[in-house]
């Protein structure tokens, strides 16, 4: 290799570090900025909140309770869960048969809120208001004698009209509601209005979209945007239509979620937009969450919440403390064994190994405030796994230098032919990491997710370490006489290549190398 080509090589490889270099620092200065100063923990580690729903089995339906249905259960909930930006948290199904019961565990402090959310049936209808009244009325009108009924309210409503109590928060509960196409009484969900209602003319499954927006005029406050497709947007029209020509309070449509009314808007005109909005004085959370659920359509099944427990970090915390010993032990283990056998190469991967713990840090800061990325113990074990990882790209490079060099080709030059030689067995290894770490991820559930993930994670900087840390370094070293001229500790001198003893048997003399 010529002089000028060395010295361009050199030129690149100082820049390529300062690069590098200077994006690391890029990235402390944007964790800084957004307040990303410590890990968001897991269950495991930082405690949270454990809830077991059991299947509400109604009369006559005991037949619903199927696997299929508690299957499909849980991927609504999984995915009610992971759109509501919490990491590391477990849906899972236990036990068999009607017995079958999906556990839902929560890392964090909001666990009890998500709890509360995830169990929803989210059953979602809209109905015509047949009638309206106070909370706790017990007539339609104040002349019982001489009352007539509201068109299509019969005696039977009536009478369930007059009973239900909606002041009393546990007819405030919701839950599955009754069929659709039957005439309800259902409280709304404040407690303050108790309806009579025709069967549903739109349901939730017409819903394809879902969106928690702020009305910039500030009058509505935070509300939910629906979008129907096409069956329901035709339904919704009609529907909206009809109601326009009635009079109070029949103009009315409510929108039923779980058996309780969210709102009920009076329909000025017809709405053929194919949207529909929900208010009812939402704050940001309760909007946004109604808008997750809705997204994912309703439960096949409704459910009874069980025991809600707290979980206790203790025993995680003491598995963290091992872990990290663990952790620690074992880069200072790769840096002893580096120094011991590489002697001055060694510090080379002492410096990726520093390099990749810092990008490691910052990754799982910057993506825990970003994406809500917890680490878990099983994470943990990722992050020492790759340890290995890394420190197996060095060696590989670190050998087929050596190798060079004992053929007789100068360091400057073994660094570059060497780095042809190691990259693709070095792309090669991390690739078939990465593609296990993937396959764990995408069919694995709970903490394994979380190993597989920052394996994933770990493995792409170790390629970024390699390529622009660990390379560039050996090149910038090589120029220095202490490297290239073989000094005792650098690990490049005869008797570290191992060709002391063939020097000797050719010469029949001793060697100082």
């Amino acid at each position: 290799m010529s002089a000028n080509k060395i010295a361009n090589t050199q030129s690149r490889a100082v820049r390529t570090i300062s690069i590098l270099l200077l994006t690391l620092l890029g990235f402390t200065g944007v964790a800084f900025v957004l307040g990303a100063t410590t890990f968001k923990l897991g269950l495991d580690l930082q405690g949270g909140t454990s809830v077991t729903l059991q299947p509400r089995i109604e009369p006559g339906q005991s037949g619903k309770v199927t696997p299929e249905a508690i299957d499909q259960a849980v991927e609504i909930i999984r995915q009610r869960v992971n759109s509501l930006g919490v990491a590391e948290s477990e849906v899972s199904a236990q036990g068999t048969g009607v017995n079958r019961q999906i556990v839902i565990s929560v890392p964090g402090e909001t666990g009890r809120r998500i709890v509360d959310l995830v169990g929803q049936t989210a059953e979602l209808r809209f109905r015509p208001v047949l009638a309206e009244g106070a909370a706790n009325a017990t007539s339609l009108t104040t002349d019982t004698a001489t009352a007539i009924l509201p068109p299509g309210v019969t005696p039977e409503l009536n009478a369930q009209y007059a009973a239900l109590d909606c002041t009393l928060p546990q007819n405030r509960q919701g839950g599955s509601s009754s069929n659709e196409a039957a005439a309800v009484v259902s409280c709304d969900r404040s407690g303050n209005l108790k309806y009579i209602l025709a069967p549903a003319e739109v349901l939730g499954r017409q819903v394809t979209k879902a969106s928690a927006l702020l009305d910039p005029q500030g009058a509505s406050g935070w509300y939910v945007t629906l979008d129907f497709d096409g069956e329901g947007s035709g339904k919704f029209g009609a529907m909206t239509t009809r109601l326009t020509s009635l009079p109070q309070p029949q103009n009315q449509a409510a929108i039923v979620l779980d058996g309780l009314v969210y709102s009920a808007p009076r329909i000025n005109e017809p709405i053929n937009t194919g949207t529909a909005q929900i208010t009812g004085n939402f704050t940001q959370p309760e909007a946004q969450d109604l808008s997750n659920v809705l997204k994912y359509g309703a439960l096949p099944l409704a459910f009874d919440r069980g025991e809600v427990q707290q979980v206790s970090p203790s025993l995680g915390a003491d598995q963290l403390r091992g872990g990290l010993i663990a952790g620690i032990l074992g880069l200072l283990l790769v840096i002893i064994y580096s120094i011991l056998y590489y002697r001055g190469l060694g510090l080379v991967s002492v410096g990726s190994l520093l390099v990749a713990s810092v990008m490691a840090f910052l990754s799982i800061l910057l993506l825990g405030e970003t994406i809500g990325f917890t680490l878990t113990l099983a994470g943990i074990a990722g992050v020492i796994v790759a340890i290995g990882i890394t420190a197996d790209s060095f060696i590989v490079y670190f050998e087929r230098i050596r190798d060079e060099v004992r053929e007789g080709k100068s360091l400057k030059s073994a660094v570059e032919t060497g780095w042809v030689r190691a990259r693709r067995t070095v792309i090669v290894a991390d690739a078939v990491s990465m593609i296990a770490a993937l396959m764990l991820y995408f069919f694995a559930v709970g903490g394994v997710r979380g190993f597989a993930f920052t394996l994933e994670l770990t493995t792409v900087n170790d390629l970024i370490v390699v390529f622009f840390f660990t390379k560039p370094l050996v090149t910038v070293l090589a120029k220095f006489s202490f490297f290239n001229e073989g000094h005792a500790l650098s690990g490049f001198s005869n008797k570290s290549l191992g060709i002391v003893q063939k020097q000797a048997t050719a010469t029949g003399g001793v060697s100082n190398g």
